[in-house]
């Protein structure tokens, strides 16, 4: 994950806006997917609940089709990306409900990678939603449903 060490600037594009009664759009930082991943994309983002670890899911900015968000500070979700450079074919995984993640530790939170499915996809998980597994347990059935073992 070159580059992206800290999470609300770098992943999160944090630019939220607040309006009236909530929370606005949260600004997520356009990122190039890898190919063939739209349609599982698409359908990963349909079948995504709409609370995780307490946190609602939230509008994002642009409205791309490959990216999610809940809560605030935002916990969100990148569809269709590479594994982090940090990644090693040997590397532990940490299983939460049969979907193993890769995690990054960041500035001000955790990048966890779902290495053993395809689409890969990422989560950015501020330190605010301690226990992270809390996060990616609400997130696995969804996973599993619309990707594939890799």
């Amino acid at each position: 994950m070159s580059g992206r060490s800290h999470l609300t600037a770098a992943v999160l594009g944090a630019t939220i806006v607040v309006t009236g009664c909530g929370f606005g759009a949260v600004d997520v930082e356009p990122f190039e997917t890898e190919p063939g991943t739209e349609p599982a994309c698409a359908a990963l983002l349909d079948a995504l609940p709409d609370v995780v670890s307490d946190a609602v899911r939230r509008d994002v900015a642009p409205a791309s089709g490959r990216a999610a968000a809940w809560g605030d500070p935002p916990v969100v979700l990148r569809c269709g990306v590479p594994l982090p450079g940090e990644y090693r074919p040997e590397s532990q995984l940490l299983d939460v409900d049969g979907v193993g993640w890769f995690p990054v530790d960041g500035d001000g939170g955790t990048f966890f990678t779902v290495a053993d499915r395809e689409p890969h996809i990422e989560v950015a998980v501020p330190d605010e939603y301690a226990p992270e597994a809390d996060v990616l347990a609400d997130l696995a059935a969804a996973i599993i449903s619309t990707g594939r073992a890799s």
